[in-house]
């Protein structure tokens, strides 16, 4: 199993919070201050250039910045070797049902597991919010298609198919 983490700034509604709710089962460390994030983590981050891809197996953590996407742009993207955007994927969660590129935090934790090799890891930590399950059926054929794919130029083709 890959570890975890989350950085929560507590911008987000504590009831809808998924990072919560995967902290109580175990499945994540949240870190309080930016400065905590581990340097050799892959930090999912929408802003970053590069995609997610299987070549950035193997990762020694991931880490998701949880935070409200209106203070998003607010933090600071720092300095870690191994910064990765998620390519096109559909939200389940109920806040963002539908809309593209807008997932929550175990959403986007479980599609990098997923991308990365982790089947079971990404099963095992949507199973903490009721609608989890739902992202995988929502996003089955172009997470298998991520999944199998040789590096981020390949994941972006991919994603073409999709825009």
């Amino acid at each position: 199993m890959i570890p975890l983490y989350a950085f929560r700034d507590n911008s987000c509604d504590p009831r809808k919070c998924t990072i919560k709710r995967m902290e109580r089962s175990g499945l994540v460390r949240v870190l309080s201050k930016i400065s905590r994030i581990p340097r050799n983590t892959l930090l999912l981050d929408p802003r970053a250039e590069q995609a997610l891809s299987p070549a950035d197996r193997p990762v020694r953590s991931i880490t998701a910045l949880d935070c409200s996407w209106e203070v998003l742009d607010k933090i600071p993207s720092g300095s870690w070797r191994r910064q990765r955007a998620l390519p096109f994927l559909v939200a389940a969660n109920p806040v963002n049902f539908g809309r593209p590129w807008r997932l929550s935090s175990v959403e986007a934790l479980a599609a990098a597991l997923f991308i990365l090799g982790e089947q079971d890891q990404a099963v095992l930590i949507l199973g903490t919010a009721p609608w989890g399950i739902r992202f995988l059926e929502l996003n089955e054929e172009p997470l298998g298609l991520y999944a199998g794919a040789k590096d981020s130029r390949e994941i972006l083709e991919i994603q073409g198919f999709y825009i």
